[in-house]
């Protein structure tokens, strides 16, 4: 998909410039792949698996995956430490490029079914499969596997020996379509529900997994997206982005960095809002960011007594 530019343009000694944003990224790095250790681990082993929290799951992989990268490529970089080939590097941007674009489908598949929930919620509550999620979510990790793995093949990573610029052209142009479709279904997905919630007739009320959804969504918008933006233009027109590649991209990579740690943190954040800290358990905090249903006092009631459950 792309290279790390810097590899390419800073030699010998380390700019304070590129130093505090890779120390940013291994800050960030660290804290996210501590909070979604514990989501992973909440809903893999902890929580009863739902239709969202399968997607939830699975999206606290890609970006655990994700942010162990972005640590090891900087701590390399900071400790002068070069991959130990050139096919090691690019194979491994291109798994970076898996886990990012399965993040990115991911999202898009929550974003959707949650739309489809509250603007159908008869007919998705009775036209949808139980192992709906399980599927798809196996659907985005090998399309996007593959997706990388041909683009890799026909751009002359995998194969060094064999470089067809037209095959390379086409897999370039298949991969931004593919990315542009994820963020207009994103996109598009996000504002029906925005607009079913608050100016629909007959308003519904809104949910703690409501605002969990729409806070995720923001946060990509503002810190994941530059990263998808960064690449499409690299394909389009290198030659004349070339005198900004590594500063954008080092501005890209921080920005997704702390997209890839904030799930954790918004999940806490709703999770905790208008409850007291000291009683509840991270279980309960992630049970609650995921509750969509209204808080009533009978909600209020369920809530308590799964305080007292091991």
């Amino acid at each position: 998909m792309t290279t790390n530019p810097i590899d390419e343009t800073i030699p010998g000694s380390i700019d304070i410039r590129i130093l505090i944003p890779k120390l940013m990224i291994i800050i960030f790095g660290l804290v996210g792949l501590m909070g979604n250790a514990i989501v992973f681990w909440l809903l893999g082993f902890r929580l009863i698996r739902n239709a969202f929290s399968v997607y939830m799951l699975n999206l606290a992989l890609a970006d655990s995956l994700f942010l162990l990268g972005y640590i090891i490529d900087s701590t390399l970089f900071l400790l002068k430490v070069s991959y130990l080939s050139i096919i090691f590097l690019l194979c491994f941007n291109t798994i970076m490029m898996v886990v990012y674009i399965a993040g990115i489908s991911m999202l898009s598949a929550i974003s959707t079914e949650c739309c489809l929930s509250v603007l159908c919620p008869t007919w998705y509550r009775c036209q949808r499969r139980i192992h709906t999620s399980t599927v798809m979510c196996a659907a985005i990790w090998v399309l996007s596997l593959l997706i990388c793995i041909l683009n890799s093949y026909f751009c002359g990573v995998l194969h060094t020996k064999y470089d067809n610029d037209n095959g390379c052209l086409a897999s370039n142009v298949f991969s931004a379509s593919y990315m542009i479709f994820l963020l207009k279904v994103f996109c598009l997905s996000g504002l029906a529900l925005l607009a079913r919630l608050f100016c629909g007739a007959g308003q519904m009320k809104l949910t703690r997994f409501h605002v969990t959804i729409l806070l995720t969504l923001l946060v990509f918008l503002l810190c994941g997206l530059p990263f998808a933006i960064y690449c499409f233009l690299l394909f389009k027109i290198k030659d004349d982005f070339q005198i900004f590649d590594v500063k954008l991209y080092l501005a890209s990579e921080v920005l997704t960095a702390i997209n890839s740690c904030a799930n954790p943190i918004i999940y806490f954040f709703v999770g905790s809002f208008r409850h007291r800290l000291k009683d509840q358990t991270l279980k309960m905090v992630l049970q609650s960011a995921l509750q969509d249903t209204p808080e009533t006092a009978e909600n209020m009631v369920e809530m308590s007594r799964t305080k007292a459950e091991p």
